[in-house]
């Protein structure tokens, strides 16, 4: 797998123009994890985690720390699962509303993807 900063990018403008339709309409939030620096998500998602906007997210230093600390374990084995192993899952967990407070539990499915070989996850959660 490339470490890249500009593949990284590229990936993410690609998966903005590609899954555009699905990020902006469908009834899940998502989000696509690149690496810490560079992931994306739909208004869902960040409105979930008590953002303001996709983008306040995006710009977020340890986004880990927005699911509840005794599931984070699941959520990094789960992407080292797709990673290393192409491995796509399902799994329960909760995340905390960082403006509120209030623990959301979810389903999460993710799923490996890959652009010009750079390995990233794509991830669509529905509130249990």
């Amino acid at each position: 797998m490339t470490d890249s900063p500009k593949l990284h990018q590229e990936v993410l403008d690609w998966v903005r123009k590609e899954f555009k339709e699905i990020f902006e309409k469908s009834g899940q939030a998502i989000y696509v994890y690149v690496c810490e620096r560079h992931k994306l998500c739909n208004k869902k998602f960040s409105s979930m985690l008590g953002y303001s906007s996709p983008e306040e997210w995006a710009k977020a230093e340890a986004v880990l720390s927005d699911a509840k600390e005794s599931d984070q374990r699941i959520i990094i084995s789960a992407y080292r699962n797709a990673m290393e192993k192409k491995i796509g899952s399902s799994f329960n967990i909760s995340w905390k509303n960082r403006k509120t407070g209030k623990i959301i539990k979810t389903n999460v499915i993710l799923v490996p993807l890959s652009y010009k070989g750079q390995l990233f996850a794509l991830h669509f959660i529905t509130i249990l």
